[in-house]
């Protein structure tokens, strides 16, 4: 019996050593577990084999010429045959025309139905050439996505969004053509839509930036800006309208910054989103900082931490009273850090205290203040104010002055456990940030316990190994982990600050005690096939 092209494709990726049976089995078990699907598509979403051999085997294979899409003209006037629900749902893209044949450019050409779809639908003769899925949606994206193609027909071709806004303000405001059109369906469903895809892609950070032709949206993923949408400038009003309703704003202020937050559902999943908003040049800038507190719950040891720094934090943390400090620049995972401590002590027996500015997570069973100078609720007065309720642990968003430092250490001394953060390089300078705010010496070494310096470095992509698949983006990369050096304060650092000893021997000392630095830590994490050089080096700069 003759094999059909789908087995002679299969038979010669194992031939040639691209796939095994086992993969094979692997990808058709999925295959069925999902209720059909290509299998190329299936072995390539899995990392099992990268999008150019596979395009390369069923070039041979099937003596069909393949062709890169981003070294091709399209023929915009053919694009125009085929919608854009079509296309991306096939995988295809016309590419340009010859009398009554139309040249299509797909991913799975042995899809049957759609090249029947594809000819009923055109009436033209259809004639495939191989492109990747990626190629394919990438060029998808360049000729469809026009600023000319309006708001609705973007909605009307998306799946249905499952995202359920679950706070959202309830006062009353003047109501502006904007905000008539900000609460229109089409409206409301793009902002789920463009939510729902950033959780989608894991992105920590929204931004909806007003250019002067249109609004542009990116997602910042595992710590980098990717753009992934432009709206038509007219729908610009309408979009920021909605964004600001949804996270209790103003809507008559334009000109003046503001804050807010909102929590959807996705999925029986809950998320909270922080929003700040700028007036800008075009119209304005918000972006919505995704606070999922799933992440929370891992406690310290789903960190990522390596085990002799994990075993100094444990310690430190065991102590009854004292300050721990967490030190890096802002985006450094500073906050989960803390939170994450926090939450594994948030027992019955003990009484937490934070306060913060803005309060980022909102946890269950933790007394949480949101500081505002505005009021004079600084984080100087919250303290003295705390204080007086006897917590067991207090939390501090981050000593700015030498006011909060003071309180903050003096409040250490006297019985309870001080957590927070400090904008310093390394774990030794932060000694010498103190000092510098106006702190005596022997005050910082009788309270501080630990002293953490933290960086966020990507990690590589499970999947494809570094070369970049569908599950990271085409990056090499999927999440992050933190990288640290841990300094634990002993009787000789004691001593060392006392005399005003230098940051640089105060780190030696550290150093021939078994403290990592930042550096070492994450050439660690590269041995051990982690993360890359080039991200090792990329976060640890200044060392």
């Amino acid at each position: 019996m003759a094999k059909s092209l789908k087995d002679r494709l299969t038979q010669a990726l194992i031939d040639s050593k691209l796939i095994t049976e086992k993969d094979l089995e692997r990808a058709r078990n999925l295959q069925i577990k999902d209720g059909g699907g290509s299998l190329g598509r299936i072995l390539v979403k899995e990392g099992i084999l990268s999008e150019k051999d596979l395009m390369s085997a069923m070039s041979k294979e099937l003596s069909m010429p393949a062709i890169d899409l981003s070294k091709y003209k399209v023929d915009e006037d053919c694009v125009n045959l085929i919608p854009e629900a079509m296309a991306r749902q096939y995988r295809v893209i016309p590419i340009c025309r010859f009398t009554n044949t139309l040249i299509v450019a797909m991913a799975d050409p042995l899809n049957i139905f759609a090249v029947d779809d594809l000819k009923a639908l055109t009436k033209f003769k259809i004639e495939p050439v191989l492109g990747t899925e990626t190629g394919i949606l990438d060029a998808i994206d360049r000729f469809y996505n026009s600023e000319d193609r309006s708001l609705s027909d973007a909605i009307k071709n998306a799946e249905d969004s499952n995202l359920e806004v679950i706070s959202i303000a309830k006062e009353e405001f003047d109501i502006s053509e904007a905000v008539l059109e900000g609460e229109t369906p089409p409206i409301v469903k793009m902002v789920n839509l463009i939510i729902q895809e950033a959780l989608r892609k894991r992105a920590s950070d929204i931004h909806v930036e007003s250019e002067e032709d249109y609004l542009r949206v990116r997602y910042r993923i595992d710590g980098n800006l990717q753009e992934a949408l432009k709206i038509p400038k007219k729908n610009q009003n309408a979009v920021l309208a909605r964004l600001k309703i949804m996270s209790g704003m103003d809507i008559t202020e334009s000109r003046m910054p503001q804050d807010g937050r909102f929590k959807i559902r996705l999925q029986k999943k809950e998320v909270d989103f922080r929003v700040s908003m700028l007036p800008t040049a075009f119209g304005g800038k918000v972006v919505l900082r995704a606070l999922d507190k799933a992440n929370l719950s891992m406690g310290l040891d789903a960190l990522g931490f390596s085990s002799d720094t994990l075993a100094r934090f444990k310690e430190a943390i065991a102590k009854p009273f004292g300050m721990i400090l967490v030190t890096g620049p802002t985006g450094s995972g500073k906050s989960t850090t803390l939170y994450s401590v926090i939450n594994q002590m948030n027992t019955p027996d003990k009484s937490i205290i934070t306060i913060e500015d803005p309060v980022e997570y909102q946890v269950e069973g933790i007394t949480q203040i949101q500081a505002n100078s505005d009021i004079g609720l600084t984080f100087a007065n919250g303290l003295r104010s705390l204080l007086r309720q006897s917590p067991d642990i207090i939390m501090i968003g981050e000593i700015r002055d030498s006011e909060t430092a003071d309180i903050a250490i003096k409040a250490s001394l006297t019985g309870q456990l001080v957590l927070s953060t400090l904008h310093t390089n390394d774990a030794p300078t932060a000694i010498s940030r103190l000092i510098d705010m106006g702190v005596e010496p022997f005050l910082i070494a009788s309270s501080i316990v630990l002293v953490a310096a933290q960086r966020l470095c990507r990690v590589i992509c499970k999947f494809c190994k570094g070369k970049g698949c569908n599950k990271c983006n085409s990056t090499g990369y999927l999440g992050r982990i933190a990288i640290l050096e841990a300094l634990a304060v002993d009787d000789k650092i004691r001593e060392m600050i006392i005399e005003n000893v230098s940051v640089d021997d105060i780190r030696n000392y550290a150093v021939s005690k078994g403290m990592k630095t930042l550096r070492d830590d994450g050439m660690e994490k590269y041995k051990n096939g982690v993360t890359t050089m080039e991200e090792v080096v990329r976060v640890t700069t200044e060392e």
